[in-house]
């Protein structure tokens, strides 16, 4: 995933072949209408696993990005924690599902588990859908947590990672297509973001490590 440079994310690569391939058997048997459906159904495809190059921010080595895209839902203080901030970030069909690296960390524990997709607004969203919790270390000892957990999504959650994996900012290391990314922060984060900023993986600064 890392080092997939190509228009579409490789993940998606079966899925647009497959619709590819009905939409040329319809043509060829003369199905109108069902050459129509294959074809929108292939522009959905290819929209939704899109995997464009984003600028490069020069920053300082202590700078946060956004690992996803979508919009920030809350920022919650949390007491008696681990972690002293809790931020929910929404992305949707229309965001770039491509997951990025929100800055330099060695990977410290991956835990992935399947599930069910059902919508948010269900009570069974946090018991059953398919999810990853991953935590890291970033430099100077300074620990932070990302959970993606998938909502309504034709694809599943895409993880590339594994323990002790050392990862640089902006890195490619997954694909979520519509689903709620929760980020865990330390005390000593300072926050860059509010509520309802629209944010962009790799390209959004969300705060920096003091």
């Amino acid at each position: 995933m890392r080092s997939n440079l190509l228009p579409l994310a490789k993940e998606g690569i079966n899925y647009f072949i497959v619709s590819l391939s009905f939409l040329g058997l319809f043509l060829i048997l003369d199905f109108d209408f069902l050459a129509f459906i294959a074809f929108v159904s292939t522009l959905l495809i290819g929209y939704s696993f899109r995997n464009p190059e984003r600028e490069l921010c020069l920053l300082e080595a202590s700078s946060f990005l956004s690992p996803v895209d979508g919009v920030v839902q809350s920022i919650v203080e949390l007491e008696n924690h681990e972690y002293a901030y809790k931020i929910e970030l929404q992305s949707s069909y229309k965001d770039v599902g491509v997951l990025r690296v929100p800055t330099n960390a060695t990977v410290s524990k991956v835990v992935k588990q399947n599930g069910t997709r059902v919508s948010k607004n269900s009570k069974l969203f946090q018991m059953l859908n398919e999810n990853a919790e991953i935590s890291f270390l970033a430099t100077q000892d300074n620990k932070f947590k990302i959970i993606h957990r998938l909502e309504r999504s034709f694809a599943p959650l895409f993880i590339e990672l594994h323990n002790e994996q050392k990862l640089l900012q902006t890195a490619r290391y997954g694909l979520m297509l519509n689903g709620t990314t929760y980020i865990y922060l330390p005390q000593n984060f300072r926050i860059n973001i509010s509520v309802g900023s629209e944010l962009k993986a790799s390209e959004s600064l969300m705060g920096y490590f003091s």
